[in-house]
């Protein structure tokens, strides 16, 4: 028998109406040995929620301003702040920031001496006292580790139970590798509970770690179930499992490790990126992955939402306390307490209209620009070329003729936002986003040294609740009925994804022989969801093109949920002008011109800036594991 004791702590893992109190019986802070704990189905089911409790909720796990879009997509006028550290290229800053989600968050209560909150220990529903991500992965894969280990120990359990266990423990184990590998690069793969035996030399690829993971989750798609309301261990919580992992949830994983160790940066190894070449053999067995989920949707366990109830993805429950996702749900972290969400719902929105206390994330005009394009389909580069027909944007009325998802996720100058506001509070009525100078510009613009305003000139909505046509706001306070999320993963995703990597492997209007769907045929559902026509044939022929084209799309169905920065960095795009120049757009009150201004020349230098460095003094403990390049 192990030397080694096992905690089990009453927690928030499944924060929001999920809840584990029926599996959780044990005292707080009890310490029994591994034998108890496998004892039961609701003694090991309680340590493996400690692991749902550990996956980090980028959009509340930081400080209680929000900061989490890391990529070209979003300014936040506080250069102090995590993505401000990026931008500036200083990444030594980024893993040691306070309120940063990669680190262990030493300190609750601002950073004030007091209890340490950087263990699962911690049950407070602040989220951002809870472990950073890197630390938290580590966590997760010694407990993940500990149940592999043990499984034989439960005796007392039918199979069914012991392989929901077991499934449970294999998902997390390649899981959080893949957090720690989508920041730091390759990783050791710990396969089984460290106790003296720490020194792990890092791997030379990426790839032979992905295939590591890959393994993994091939266990855990055998041993976990569909749906675990279909599930006799299910009955305990029945209709409040939504959270839980699943055989979708599995095929989901082991699709996006896959690609991302396809794609052009891991595919590279720290060489020279040629943006459109993919290890090909790990796109076809990502095709196979997401082929599995997509054949669970076919069954009815996923759908896409639809155009009219797309708003049930990101904060509008169907149902009181149901979770958000709709049937896109693919797999979150648990949700923080009511202050945390609505402080991120309303991130992309001017604080004086909401009211909340979170700051103003400005999406950039360059992101905007370059992804959201015309209501042809055309990207507005494309439209503008004259290669595909007469040109349908207008540089005098760059707001109109747009995709229709530019206006369901923004708020742009003019657009009528708070219609109760009135009195001395009707100048908020409409959004004045307009800018000639800091002392010339409208209201909901930014001013000199204002960090509560936009800084670019719109404002983003995707996770802003708005009812009967009218946005939450101080006039209208709506935002308290719902609960915004973003997920690590939705239906959207798998089917982008699946797409990039089946092109990659065999071109757009290829059928693999375990889905019949081309990855041109995939895109051009979310066209036909937002009402666009379908890509350009000319597009589609073009191999590069096309690939530009599924990126874009990409960008525009996952804007400001947390994937671009991880995006851009995979396909070996982040050091170029496009991904790094910040742009704000300037306009007088008139609209009469219109002028592009930089915020910020991101500084972004290849391969330093590509990954995340470790802590110095976690490369010097032993020969064997190199610093990321540059640091």
């Amino acid at each position: 028998m192990k030397n080694y004791k096992i905690k089990i702590l009453i927690i928030l893992g499944l924060a929001l109406s999920f809840s584990c109190e029926d599996f959780l019986d044990q005292a707080p802070e009890s310490i029994i040995d591994e034998v108890e704990v496998f004892s039961t189905f609701k003694n090991a089911q309680g340590f493996v929620e400690e692991m749902y409790a550990l996956v980090v909720a980028y959009e509340v796990q930081a400080h209680t301003f929000q900061d989490f879009l890391l990529g070209d997509d979003g300014h936040v006028n506080r250069e102090v702040k995590m993505s401000g550290d990026i931008d500036a290229g200083n990444f030594n800053a980024v893993i040691s920031e306070s309120f940063s989600y990669f680190n262990n968050h030493q300190n609750s209560d601002y950073g004030s001496t007091g209890t340490n909150s950087a263990n699962v220990d911690n049950i407070n529903t602040f989220n951002r006292q809870r472990p950073g991500l890197y630390d938290g992965s580590l966590r997760g894969i010694r407990k993940a580790n500990i149940v592999i280990a043990n499984i034989d120990l439960m005796v007392n359990a039918t199979e069914a139970e012991k392989d929901v266990i077991l499934g449970q423990a294999y998902f997390f184990r390649a899981f959080f590798h893949n957090e720690i590998m989508k920041f730091w690069g390759r990783y050791p793969y710990i396969d089984r509970v460290l106790i003296d035996d720490f020194k792990l030399p890092r791997p030379e690829t990426y790839r032979e770690v992905a295939l590591l993971a890959n393994a993994d989750y091939e266990e855990a798609i055998k041993l976990l179930p569909n749906d675990w309301d279909e599930e006799d261990y299910g009955q305990l919580t029945f209709g409040e499992n939504k959270g839980r992992l699943t055989k979708g949830t599995a095929y989901a994983f082991q699709g996006k490790n896959l690609l991302l160790a396809a794609s052009p940066l891991m595919f590279g190894n720290n060489g020279s990126i040629n943006t459109y070449q993919y290890d090909k053999e790990l796109c076809d067995m990502a095709v196979d992955a997401f082929s599995g989920i997509l054949k669970l949707a076919d069954q009815g366990y996923y759908a896409l939402a639809s155009w009219d109830n797309y708003d049930e993805v990101f904060w509008k429950s169907p149902t009181p306390n149901a979770w958000p996702g709709g049937t896109e749900y693919v797999f979150s972290a648990g949700g923080g307490n009511q202050g945390q969400v609505e402080r991120f719902m309303t991130s992309g929105v001017n604080r004086d209209m909401h009211g909340s206390i979170s700051e103003n994330i400005s999406p950039t005009h360059n992101y905007i620009h370059n992804n959201f394009g015309m209501a042809n389909g055309l990207s507005i580069e494309d439209d503008q070329s004259g290669q595909y027909g007469t040109s349908d944007f207008d540089v005098t009325k760059p707001f109109e003729n747009r995709d229709p998802r530019f206006y369901r996720w923004h708020i742009i100058d003019g657009d009528e936002v708070a219609p109760k506001a009135t009195g001395g509070d009707a100048q908020h009525r409409f959004a004045q986003l307009w800018y000639n100078t800091a002392d010339d510009a409208g209201i909901h613009r930014r001013t000199i040294f204002d960090n509560k305003k936009s800084t670019t000139g719109y404002m983003w909505t995707k996770f802003y609740p708005k009812v009967d046509g009218e946005y939450h706001s101080k006039w209208n306070n709506i935002i308290g009925q719902y609960s915004g999320m973003r997920m690590h993963m939705r239906l959207t995703d798998v089917y982008l994804m699946y797409a990039e990597a089946l092109h990659a492997s065999k071109g757009a209007t290829a059928t693999p022989s375990s889905y019949s769907l081309t990855a041109e045929g995939a895109i051009n559902l979310f066209r036909n969801r937002a009402g666009i026509p379908n890509v350009h044939p000319n597009i589609v022929a073009d191999n590069n093109k096309f690939m530009d084209e599924l990126r874009r799309e990409r960008a525009v169905e996952l804007s400001y949920e947390a994937h671009r920065w991880v995006d851009i960095r995979r396909w070996g795009v982040a050091h170029l002008d496009k991904y790094r120049r910040k742009l704000a757009l300037d306009f007088p009150e008139n609209r009469s011109s219109f002028t592009e201004r930089l915020l910020a020349d991101r500084v972004c230098d290849f391969p330093q800036h590509y990954w995340l460095p470790f802590r110095a003094d976690q490369t010097q403990i032993y020969e064997g594991f190199p610093q990321n390049p540059g640091w």
